[in-house]
């Protein structure tokens, strides 16, 4: 239901057994694919009009409407091009594994990764080159140099309280270790997903680890377990409505997003003061995309002013320099609450992490969990 929040409910479930949820995802077709013999060339203007209305259609794969604002995202470009869209929602990993399970006989154009398996996708051979129309605007270390990817929103790792079930509210990872959160804190699987693995992150900045040291993350995660303060349910709105979920970590636009969406004025949201992390999100555009053109072209939108300023509607917070209108810049939390936060400065170093983490996480916090 939730994109890329994969979480575990038993350590069995979170070592192995994933939910894909791709049974309605909609046969390939190429009746209307323009895709070009050779290398791909970009159209422009009425010539990209028309090739993409001849397409019909654009289908991604973890962009679902409850993310980032991906709703208003794709009715805006599907409403200007004339065409439908489709999605289903799954983790970074499992988009890449589809992409490049469906090489053959593609079914989507488009996905949205953490920036930690961009490796993995460009290493896999399932993302297409696209510089796009901003390329130039986008910091260095947010793209890959050969344009196989690149980020186009930033949120950063936060508590989500529900003040209803949680008396005093905790500020930072050093006060969920306390008593008083048994079985309250509701944790992601970063076996799977790239917001449960800079949750880790997060907790390793807090105790003076990186990207290139995760080990101080991964002790603080198991000795969280060990004291049975980490509660395994699973993260579903739904849960979180019913009063299930007393602390939550997430992303700041997840949990942004909960809170207005719920309309929960209990749901408190806390960057902790000792250590958060910056998670990008880039775009992977299939190799293999049978509608290249709406693929290419949903890119260059999501990159502009009007796209940028619609993923902030979404808590996200735009990769580019734009002027937010008042009324959005005021849902966001101010930025003098983000001083713990960093971003990843290594990223051959974190590439190499991402590998070792999801073994680190079954090994050392999964056999801890009461």
């Amino acid at each position: 239901m939730f994109k890329k929040v994969s979480l575990f409910i038993t350590a069995i479930m979170a070592a192995g057994i994933f939910l894909t949820g791709c049974g309605s995802s909609p046969a390939s077709s190429t009746a209307g694919n323009t895709k070009p013999a050779g290398e791909f060339k970009m159209l422009q203007g009425k010539e990209l009009a028309a090739a993409i209305q001849k397409e019909g259609k654009i289908v991604s794969y973890g962009m679902p409407d409850s993310w980032a604002n991906w709703k208003d995202s794709w009715v805006s470009f599907a409403k200007q091009f004339g065409i439908t869209h489709t999605d289903t929602d799954m983790s970074s990993a499992e988009e890449i594994a589809k992409f490049k399970a469906e090489k053959d006989n593609p079914v989507a154009d488009l996905g949205d990764i953490g920036i930690g398996f961009g490796a993995k996708a460009k290493a896999e051979g399932v993302s297409a080159v696209y510089k796009n129309k901003y390329w130039d605007e986008i910091p260095a270390w947010a793209k890959d140099p050969d344009g196989h990817w690149a980020t186009w929103y930033t949120g950063s790792i936060t508590f989500l309280v529900n003040t209803k079930l949680v008396k005093d509210v905790p500020t930072s990872w050093q006060d969920l270790l306390k008593p008083e959160y048994k079985q309250q804190v509701v944790v992601g699987d970063p076996t799977k997903a790239n917001e449960a693995m800079m949750g880790v992150l997060a907790a390793a900045f807090a105790n003076g680890g990186d990207e290139a040291n995760i080990k101080p993350g991964i002790d603080f995660m198991a000795k969280l377990a060990a004291e049975g303060n980490i509660k395994a349910i699973d993260l579903s709105i739904a849960n979180i409505q019913k009063g299930e979920v007393p602390i939550a970590i997430l992303n700041d636009f997840n949990a942004l997003g909960y809170k207005n969406q719920l309309k929960m004025d209990e749901l408190k949201v806390v960057v902790p003061t000792d250590g958060s992390s910056i998670s990008a999100y880039v775009y992977m555009i299939n190799k293999a995309a049978p509608h290249p053109y709406a693929a290419r072209a949903m890119v260059d939108y999501i990159l502009s002013d009007d796209g940028q300023i619609n993923l902030a509607k979404g808590f996200a917070r735009p990769i580019r320099p734009v002027k937010l209108p008042p009324e959005v810049a005021a849902k966001l939390l101010p930025a003098s609450a983000y001083k713990s936060a960093r971003p990843i400065k290594d990223f051959a170093a974190w590439e190499k992490t991402t590998k070792e983490l999801p073994a680190l996480w079954q090994e050392n916090v999964l056999s801890k969990l009461q």
